[in-house]
């Protein structure tokens, strides 16, 4: 029998020779973790499922169900538990997974029935707790592309019959728990048993699935609403039913069609059209509102968002003027420290706080300012330099963009009806299919991969590694105050993934086995690989989109 040789980040240095095909599973004694603390295994740095046959010589490294990889294969397993259960109680109706809110995810049925819903939450949450105490296997296997396509077909699963269309793959990754299958995205963990902490409750014309968030262990934190959040994302979810893209598969079928480019005009005209509605709103409180806060998580297209606002309020008669909280830094040597003993730019306290206020409260009393230029090259302001200003009466609104800008701790000095705060944030309301959503973060990541690349010289090692540190500081910085926020603004294009992987492909396959960032990227050129192509040509000049990929009418 044909052997392979298996080592283990815990004892790197001694090789278990095993059967070819070996399952993980097989060997969690070595793996340094019990079973139920489990989620994955890294075989070579990609993150595959416990079920995975192994078929080279490899390293093997546990991915722990309290790390950040593990809490999203929790997440995601717990997303397939809830299809299985769904599609057992409610065989005759589709249940279509919407997006994030909160630490949960948002459900409904196709009918949208509230009344539907509520009766169903409780009998799915039984059932889901049922298949969680039976602890069944769940099993990743290969299944021939023709055999794959007729099963989604026989059991109604058109969108992930139409996300196939994309692929040529002899042979598809399934997911599979009993009788239930579902097109293998990316790993779950190996048993239901492992999914015994979640929550089923009621909401709006649905329910939500809710989960522990991140750091949080088993604990399921008391839920926090966030209506402001909510209703864009069913805007926009109701403009997809609208223009009948909702799927993967319906965007690469447009592609398909040569039909994309009017796509893509409606998209953008929908965008700029839920833009000039925020400046319409702005216009309404013109005789109060002194200053526009603009703040969103990293790569949401703040800056571009910013310049057409502005762009918006100038058509209406309002002279804007733009200032970057960046600037207001304190010098390095006066900034907080993060625990781990690094200067953190991302503090509040990084900011000169009473500085900021004092040239607010001076410019609303019309007096001329002369903005601070901060240099991070040498690390604190450039004497001398900087532009003089001054807001005319009744015609001039500042623009401060910045991640604390929803921050009231910001601007302690500054009276609330003075300021009118705009979240932005990229909430793609595109699903793979109706069991399988996208996460935004995904979208941002990718963005932000592009863009190091285009414009700051980096390479996807770099950006993969600096992401975490990026995400918590979303968690702890931006993400709490998301709701205060007067309006709210979704960056997101529906054909910006497409057009990224044209850029982003090439820059993920850089980065090799044997590194620490190799599974992201292994997991990201997978997610790509389900996207139709989109040349960026297509991309108009001001979208933007051409903030991360280049050749904007805009200056940055």
């Amino acid at each position: 029998m044909e052997t392979i040789e298996l080592r283990f980040a815990s004892d790197p240095d001694t090789g278990v020779p095993c059967p070819y095909g070996t399952r993980s599973n097989s060997l969690i004694k070595n793996l340094g973790l019990a079973e139920d603390e489990i989620a994955a295994v890294k075989v070579n740095g990609e993150i595959l499922s416990l079920s995975e046959e192994l078929k080279v010589n490899a390293l093997l490294e546990a991915v722990a169900l309290s790390s950040p990889e593990g809490v999203m294969i929790y997440r995601r397993s717990l997303a397939f538990l809830l299809a299985m259960a769904a599609k057992q109680i409610f065989p005759q109706e589709e249940l279509r997974v919407g997006h994030s809110l909160g630490n949960g995810y948002y459900y409904t049925f196709r009918s949208e029935s509230p009344e539907m819903a509520s009766r169903a939450a409780e009998k799915l949450k039984e059932a889901m707790h049922a298949l969680a105490a039976e602890d069944l296997s769940i099993t990743t296997r290969f299944m021939s592309y023709g055999e794959a396509l007729e099963l989604f077909r026989s059991r109604g699963q058109e969108d992930t019959a139409l996300l196939l269309e994309q692929r040529n793959e002899n042979a598809l990754r399934i997911n599979e728990c009993g009788s239930f299958a579902d097109l293998y995205v990316e790993p779950l963990v190996n048993r239901t048993g492992h999914l015994s902490v979640f929550d089923l409750c009621p909401y709006e014309n649905g329910f939500l699935l809710r989960f522990p968030a991140i750091g949080r262990g088993k604990i399921i934190d008391p839920f926090e609403d966030s209506p402001l959040i909510f209703s864009v994302y069913k805007e926009y979810k109701k403009w997809g039913r609208i223009v009948n893209v909702r799927s993967v598969g319906k965007l690469n079928h447009l592609v398909s069609q040569g039909k994309i480019r009017d796509y893509i005009r409606i998209a953008e005209a929908f965008q700029a059209r839920k833009l000039a509605e925020i400046a319409e709103k702005i216009y309404g409180q013109k005789e109060k509102v002194k200053a526009v806060f603009i703040a969103g998580p990293s790569s949401s297209g703040k800056t571009t968002t910013a310049k057409k606002l502005a762009i918006e309020l100038m058509v209406m008669g309002i002279k804007p003027i733009a200032i970057g909280l960046d600037d207001y830094y304190r010098g390095n040597e006066d900034l907080p420290l993060d625990e781990t003993g690094k200067p953190d730019f991302e503090a509040l306290e990084a900011l000169d706080i009473p500085f900021l206020n004092t040239q607010l409260l001076e410019l609303f009393e019309g007096k001329e300012v002369k903005l601070p230029v901060f240099d991070f090259k040498i690390g604190k302001r450039k004497e001398g330099e900087g532009r003089s200003i001054h807001m005319e009466e009744r015609r001039t609104m500042l623009i401060i963009e910045g991640i604390h800008g929803l921050n009231d701790a910001l601007t302690p000095q500054v009276e609330a009806s003075l300021k009118f705060k705009l979240y932005v944030s990229a909430l793609t309301q595109l699903n793979f299919d109706d069991h399988n959503r996208i996460p935004t973060s995904d979208n941002r990541l990718l963005r932000r991969l592009v863009r190091d690349h285009q414009f700051r010289g980096k390479d996807a090692y770099w950006t993969i590694n600096q992401w975490a540190s990026v995400q918590s500081g979303e968690r702890k910085h931006i993400f709490p105050f998301q709701d205060s926020a007067d309006a709210a603004f979704n960056s997101a294009l529906d054909y910006e993934l497409p057009v990224l992987k044209f850029y982003a492909e090439s820059l993920l396959r850089a980065v090799k086995p044997g590194r620490r960032e190799y599974g992201e990227a292994a997991r990201l050129l997978s997610f790509l690989e389900n996207f139709a192509p989109i040349p960026p040509q297509y991309v108009p000049s001001q979208s933007i989109l051409r903030e991360f990929i280049g050749e904007s009418e805009f200056k940055y």
